[in-house]
């Protein structure tokens, strides 16, 4: 069993909840979530959920019949399980994708909290307003999206997504339709010609030291690279060495967390005690 659960205390009046996933035992959010329970002395634990391909449709069906409060659902679920909630929010609509169950009582409730995190993030750490911006993302893929609908809401001038299949930015534009920012898509290694003030990587690039099609970049530019291992990408090496301020995906993923946490308990979660817990725990897994 996960550390992080092993000490906890159990008992008949303990508020469960989970992250379901293929697989699940390299997640930090065991360790975050447990933390953050035990720091407010709330009687609640937070388990791995792994859930075989085959069996997504009835592990959900027991998340309900279990009573646990919820779950959070990461890869590969999250588009899956937005097709078999009772309710979406709109975010999960416009995403089409899920990252958190609530469980009502008698139906099951689909948020995406990604977007939302993004938002906080670049706002309380990164100390940014996108309003106005222009942003380039690697990636139209779930966390490319969620990027994009934050920068959208917060009013970026532009969009620009560059992906591997350009036909796939439709995705990212459906979207953010509606919300007035003008999207375009760009081939893949196209990305080094567009002028951008910020650049985000929402693409597994960098976890093996490769190397993104980035413009120039100086003082004026950000770039939020979503990867949380290795602590220092390519991606955000480079970014520093011409003047960028950079960050990794730790702040989103601490972001996103405690908006799930909100949902499940109605109480605002101790981001310093997440925080620590999260950088402890990628320190057990390196």
């Amino acid at each position: 069993m996960d550390d992080s659960v092993a000490g906890a205390r159990v008992s008949g009046s303990t508020r469960m909840v989970g992250i379901m996933g293929w697989p699940v035992s390299h997640s930090l959010s065991p360790a975050i979530h447990n933390a953050a329970f035990a720091a407010l002395g709330l009687d609640w634990v937070y388990v791995p959920l792994p859930v075989h391909p085959l069996q997504l449709r009835p592990a959900l069906t027991g998340l309900g019949a279990l009573r646990f409060a919820g779950a959070n659902v990461t890869m590969p679920y999250k588009a899956a399980v937005a097709d078999l909630m009772d309710d979406l929010s709109e975010d999960a609509r416009r995403l089409h994708a899920v990252n958190t169950i609530v469980n009502d009582g008698e139906r099951l409730r689909g948020e995406n909290t990604d977007a939302p995190g993004f938002e906080r993030f670049l706002r309380m750490d990164a100390g940014v307003d996108p309003s106005g911006r222009t942003a380039l993302i690697f990636g139209a893929g779930g966390a490319g999206r969620a990027c994009a609908l934050a920068l959208a809401r917060g009013g970026a001038a532009s969009l620009t997504v560059a992906a591997r299949e350009p036909a796939r930015v439709a995705d990212v534009a459906s979207a953010i339709e509606g919300l007035g920012t003008a999207v375009r898509a760009v081939g893949f290694d196209d990305a080094v010609n567009v002028h951008a003030d910020l650049i985000v990587n929402a693409t597994p690039l960098g976890a093996r030291q490769e190397s993104l099609p980035v413009p120039s970049m100086g003082r004026d530019t950000l770039v939020v690279d979503l990867l949380y291992h290795p602590a220092a990408t390519p991606l955000q090496v480079q970014a520093r060495a011409e003047g960028a301020a950079a960050f990794g995906g730790i702040g989103l993923l601490l972001h996103q967390a405690a908006l799930s946490f909100e949902l499940w308990t109605g109480q605002q979660p101790p981001l310093e005690v997440m925080s620590a817990a999260a950088l402890a725990a990628m320190s057990d897994h390196d």
